[in-house]
């Protein structure tokens, strides 16, 4: 890396990578090229297609299906890609590929990216990443190409690739048409693969390379010899997956607009995949504007939570809610110290949750208020709209395509900052610290509640 690099805060590489990501993304999508037509589509789509790409979200103003030629597709592909593994890991692997030595700023940033305790084998890490990307996004393929093969001939080769690869980097973006994955709601195939993806890329590189390090050692195998991050990963991700199936059965059980007219069986195979899919993966089995009013506010709970850190799914993260409210309940009970699992959660990482949440809260907040103003339309729907954006789900009770120029922007500037914020935040609490402030202030006492 250059020596100007040098002189930018990790923050500073992560949202300047982003950007010009996008913009790169944009000009290219902007080509009569990259249209099906070979009209160039209006630059504003272009720009939102790029945007919700790298942000891996997963919402358009134009159908993918329709509106990009191949070509545009495999830009789309790549970008979401890019953005899935995060611009840091894909320099990385290219400074791998070239055989370029890593100086300490690059170790630092890689590190810094996945959260690691230590800088050693930092490249062995990066290979292990990119391995464990394209074996999951290769099985995943392949087990979508014996659907979409036979229906759509050599083509669902590529249907197959593409969808493995936005299943896993949880972007939800697909090539089936308007309607999402709605055309197979009761294919189990498509249902659990793509379950199987979303959870995969959701739960983090870290989480996997702890329960292989595990199983490698036989007498190490249990949930106690995880780390504390992975037993709160998997503990978490394990509550909201089931008990969100559970809701989801319960409250549209008898709903013939979703799976009210379904078995049993199917009814419980749809139920999990929404609980899945909120989790910022985007994909949809069921149009959302038909669920209830209960499920669709459960469904923002779910969206703004999203999965783990250090993985491709967006959120707030499960991490950072869990640590919330273990928090809270320490208040409540007067504890002195926050503890989980027979260990304590240091101060600093209480502050960072609580600076993530926030910020992500203020996010929607600020693009919910904009769209009432220049967009206008129904709360529920727009509040589906900017939580979606916020945390990169991809799911929209038909909003997004109502969207006039400025909502497009407020929704751009949304999935950008939600994208990029919560990490941007991570990374100051972690990177480039300042030096302690030698001058303590007295303390004194406000009330608060």
């Amino acid at each position: 890396m250059n020596k100007r690099k040098k002189s930018l805060s990790s923050i500073q590489i992560i949202l300047l990578g982003f950007f010009g990501l996008v913009l790169l993304g944009s000009f290219v999508l902007s080509l009569p090229i990259s249209s099906q037509n070979g009209q160039p589509v209006p630059y504003i789509d272009a720009l939102f297609t790029a945007t919700t790409s790298v942000c891996v979200t997963g919402l358009v103003t134009v159908p993918t299906a329709f509106a990009w030629s191949v070509f545009g597709q495999a830009v789309i592909l790549v970008l979401i890609q890019i953005g899935g593994l995060g611009v840091v890991t894909v320099m990385a692997a290219f400074m791998i590929f070239l055989k370029k030595k890593m100086g300490m700023d690059d170790r630092i940033l890689i590190s810094d990216s996945f959260n690691l305790s230590s800088m050693d084998g930092i490249a062995v890490f990066v290979k292990k990443v990119l391995a464990l990307t394209f074996t999951i996004e290769g099985i995943g393929a392949l087990l979508y190409m014996t659907v979409f093969i036979p229906e759509f001939g050599l083509t669902g080769i590529w249907y197959g690739i593409f969808h493995s690869v936005s299943a896993f980097c949880n972007a939800g973006i697909d090539l089936v048409g308007t309607g999402s994955f709605c055309p197979y709601v009761l294919n189990p195939v498509v249902n659990f693969t793509t379950m199987f993806l979303i959870i995969s890329g959701g739960l983090g590189f870290v989480v996997w390379f702890d329960i292989f390090h595990n199983l490698r050692h036989k007498n190490r195998r249990g949930l106690r010899f995880l780390s504390l991050h992975s037993k709160i990963v998997l503990s978490v991700t394990a509550v909201l997956l089931i008990g969100g199936g559970v809701v989801y059965f319960l409250l549209e059980c008898n709903n013939p607009l979703t799976i009210g007219n379904y078995s049993f069986g199917e009814k419980a195979m749809v139920s999990t995949f929404q609980s899945v899919t909120t989790r910022t993966a985007g994909f949809a089995t069921v149009p959302q504007e038909n669920l209830t009013g209960g499920s669709a506010f459960f469904s923002l709970l779910l969206m703004f939570i999203g999965g783990s850190p250090a993985g491709t799914a967006g959120g707030v993260k499960t991490v950072t809610v869990f640590v919330l409210l273990v928090t809270t309940f320490s208040v409540i009970g007067s504890k002195r110290t926050v503890d989980v699992f027979h260990r304590q959660i240091a101060l600093e990482l209480i502050k960072k949750a609580l600076a993530v949440f926030l910020f992500s809260f203020l996010v929607v907040l600020g693009s919910t208020f904009l769209l009432l103003v220049v967009q206008g339309g129904n709360l529920l729907d727009i509040l589906y709209e900017t939580v979606s954006a916020t945390a990169t789900v991809g799911l929209t009770r038909n909003y997004t395509g109502s969207l006039n120029l400025w909502g497009k922007i407020i929704i751009i500037l949304t999935m950008y900052f939600g994208r990029v914020g919560p990490i941007s935040l991570a990374f100051a609490f972690s990177t480039n610290k300042s030096k302690e402030n030698t001058v303590v202030n007295p303390k004194e006492d406000i009330i608060v509640g």
